[in-house]
């Protein structure tokens, strides 16, 4: 049964995905901050448009010649963000704006791949476990048919002469798996533990070290798809900075990044918008270290006086499932941590169909696992779920 499952055809996927919005590579990072801002979406798509003679179809240019487009990578608001903390292009951000797309597009090889519609369930499975984050697929329609969706030909649709595309994740996926839950059976009432599907070398910072410091695991958790747990010096876990939530703050958030602490900027880029107390603090410290282009620009942003700068999180749609849990932090912490944020946590007994629920309803890839006492034990993830759904794929083939 689940055998028949995995040979769908990913077009089954695609059904009410909306079309990609395509960024340019020789955009800027203007530009690419622009899209971003109005994109519903955490990520845009980056693609390279070229003519060519053969190997790449889909729109004709003349002559033989056919205009060859590829998606050649994501961008989302943190590797703005990041780009803009440089020492350098804090001093002149307006500078670094102008700068190409180039300069920000992670270099990960393998991370975008594109699949055909016909594309079997499995093949995009086995892509994902061998590290695609987003799987580009044309939507079987063409500008021009006698289809009954009617897009306006404008640069941010058309591809490939008219060609649209949307994409999948492994939320997507994980989605699909989900409806068909029963077929996997008994696995999926099996606890994380048995299943063996607990990473425990999840990045973590301690909550008083510097946000600055904390650029390189937040980094690599974009590639992951995950976040950094923040942490006391018993372990006990005590919230994460997530990549998706930075990916909803506008591009000031460079200098709280630059000036806070793990805990603060924890604290500075909740859903609720930016403290008060913690405005005043990322002005002073960046008067002090005499960074006054980008304090001229902080000061400035409407986001500086300490109002909504964020774009609203898909994951505030979805109430709490009732087996979600959520780790209380130690009362030893700022008053300030009392807010939205706080990290989707399960125990190790919790059984995988539990924890797929908890992460689908709150819209993330991850749940942390602690023990009683919220120390922190590791994380579950999409991809490992996925690797458990492939291997009772292979026992039962």
């Amino acid at each position: 049964m689940a055998v028949s499952l995995f040979s769908h055809d990913v077009s089954d996927l695609c059904l009410g995905k909306p079309a990609l919005r395509p960024l340019s590579l020789s955009a800027t990072v203007a530009d690419a901050l622009l899209a971003l801002q109005f994109s519903n979406d955490y990520f845009v798509s980056v693609w390279d448009c070229r003519f060519a003679t053969s190997g790449c179809g889909g729109g004709g240019a003349g002559d033989g010649e056919f205009e060859c487009c590829r998606c050649v990578g994501k961008l989302c608001m943190v590797d703005v963000i990041f780009y803009l903390c440089r020492d350098e292009n804090l001093l002149s951000p307006a500078a670094a704006l102008q700068a190409s797309v180039s300069e920000i597009l992670p270099q990960i090889p393998g991370i975008v791949m594109h699949l055909e519609p016909s594309a079997s369930l499995l093949e995009a499975i086995d892509l994902v476990l061998q590290g695609a984050q987003n799987l580009v697929v044309p939507i079987k329609t063409r500008l021009g048919s006698n289809s009954r969706r009617k897009h306006p030909k404008t640069p941010t649709n058309v591809i490939h002469g008219g060609r649209e595309f949307c994409w999948l994740t492994q939320e997507d996926i994980i989605r699909y798996l989900l409806n068909s839950i029963g077929l996997f059976s008994p696995i999926a009432a099996l606890s994380l533990d048995s299943l063996g599907v607990i990473c425990t070398n999840a990045l973590s910072v301690n909550y008083h070290s510097p946000a600055f410091s904390a650029i390189g695991a937040i980094s690599c958790c974009i590639a992951n798809q995950t976040s950094v747990a923040v942490v006391d010096d018993e372990g006990v876990l005590i919230g994460e900075i997530s990549p998706f939530a930075l990916a909803g703050c506008d591009k000031t958030v460079a200098a709280a990044i630059k000036t806070l602490s793990s805990g603060d900027l924890m604290t500075y880029i909740d859903r609720g918008g930016p403290p008060e107390d913690l405005v005043k603090v990322v002005k002073a410290r960046l008067k002090e270290s005499n960074l006054e282009g980008r304090l001229e620009e902080f000061t400035n942003s409407p986001s500086s006086t300490g109002s909504l700068s964020f774009t609203s999180s898909s994951d505030e749609e979805f109430s709490p499932s009732p087996n979600s849990r959520k780790c209380r932090r130690s009362s030893s912490y700022s008053a300030r941590i009392t807010r939205h944020a706080e990290a989707i946590v399960c125990h190790p007994r919790s059984s995988l169909i539990a924890v797929m629920i908890q992460a689908i309803a709150h819209r993330v890839n991850y749940v942390w696992v602690i023990e009683d006492d919220c120390s922190l034990i590791g994380i579950v993830t999409f991809l490992d779920m996925l690797k458990v759904f492939r291997e009772h794929l292979e026992t039962t083939e």
